[in-house]
């Protein structure tokens, strides 16, 4: 898999949100290789988005069509200041990925000094996950050359996530989320997507 982010500030969250249901209903069956996008805009105006590919050369393939270009000319219309884009074709997804079914979806950005180990607390704690956490319903991350990532985990709803932040895990479990957060080498930084936009290829 291979995921596009792009980072923004807007001031008109509706408008930004018409111009992604156009581009999901008249260019999405164009758009080679397209899996679904996950975006939204923070309480702060901060607009989040996360398009997945199958391939990095599905992804440039769709940024090469001309009618991706116009729309997004007249879409960036919408974004002020510094628009950031982030490639990777390193991903890590948990608990099968992300879902649609999300109420609230909370992105994070953050810096990681061993991935190799941080898959492999994926792997040792999914299981048990999903018993002590059933508010979450799945993640991904997107992770970059500088040992940077962006990270989305998706929620049935904000009430039942911050209900779960509140919970105590077992023994086992707290050791290996310890692991992982002494894995991350700058402090997180967390965009809340109240009202999350989910698209999945049809």
């Amino acid at each position: 898999m291979f995921i596009q982010v792009i980072k923004g500030r807007t001031g008109d969250p509706g408008q930004l949100r018409a111009a992604l249901d156009r581009w999901v209903e008249e260019l999405s069956s164009g758009a080679p290789g397209w899996l679904g996008t996950t975006a939204g805009v923070t309480d702060d105006g901060t607009f989040v988005n996360l398009a997945r590919f199958e391939s990095e050369d599905a992804a440039r393939a769709n940024s090469g069509r001309s009618e991706q270009h116009q729309w997004w000319m007249e879409t960036s219309k919408l974004l002020s200041g510094d628009v950031v884009f982030h490639d990777s074709a390193e991903v890590v997804p948990f608990l099968g990925g992300g879902s649609d079914e999300a109420g609230f979806v909370q992105v994070i950005e953050g810096r990681v000094r061993d991935v190799r180990r941080l898959r492999e607390l994926n792997e040792l704690y999914e299981a048990q996950f999903s018993n002590f956490r059933p508010d979450v319903l799945g993640g991904i991350a997107a992770l970059y050359d500088d040992g940077s990532f962006t990270q989305a985990i998706y929620f049935a709803s904000e009430s039942a996530a911050r209900e779960g932040e509140r919970k105590q895990p077992p023994a086992d479990l707290k050791e290996l989320f310890d692991e992982e957060m002494a894995l991350y080498e700058s402090e997180l930084v967390f965009y809340d997507l109240r009202d999350p936009w989910l698209f999945s290829r049809r």
